[in-house]
């Protein structure tokens, strides 16, 4: 885990703006892109942080909540136009996953390393990844 000095402050948010969040976070993380049902369906690329560099600034009641199977991933979604800017995903409920597509482009840069999860065999790659670790604070 890195130490709070390394840690960049960026903001992001949906398309039309409804859903803005701020997130503290390295310069540098580690993006999982899943295989499992939804990850697929909606190319769900995605950084893990600890709830507490996460922050909600707007819309909030501009959410809605899709759930399925086990029920324990919240995925988020803008009810006007439909971004998924984060979610509470299964593998991390003490974190967020941040979609870094919806980090603002006028912001601190942020660089990703893109690592494959093995979501179509959650059980057996859950044991075996560094995602768990991600929602540890730091």
């Amino acid at each position: 885990m890195s130490s709070t000095e390394d840690l960049v402050l960026f903001h992001g948010g949906c398309h039309c703006g409804k859903i803005r969040f701020q997130v503290s976070t390295t310069p540098v993380v580690d993006v999982y892109n899943c295989n499992c049902s939804i990850c697929r369906k909606k190319q769900n690329l995605h950084f893990v942080v600890p709830d507490d560099s996460f922050k909600l600034l707007q819309g909030e009641d501009n959410l809605t909540c899709y759930t399925f199977n086990q029920h324990k991933a919240k995925h988020l979604f803008c009810k006007t136009c439909g971004v998924q800017s984060f979610y509470k995903p299964r593998s991390n409920p003490n974190g967020y996953g941040v979609m870094p597509h919806c980090i603002d482009e006028d912001g601190p840069v942020l660089e990703t390393n893109v690592k494959y999860f093995d979501g179509k065999n959650w059980e057996k790659s859950i044991v075996n990844s560094d995602i768990l670790a991600k929602s540890e604070k730091r």
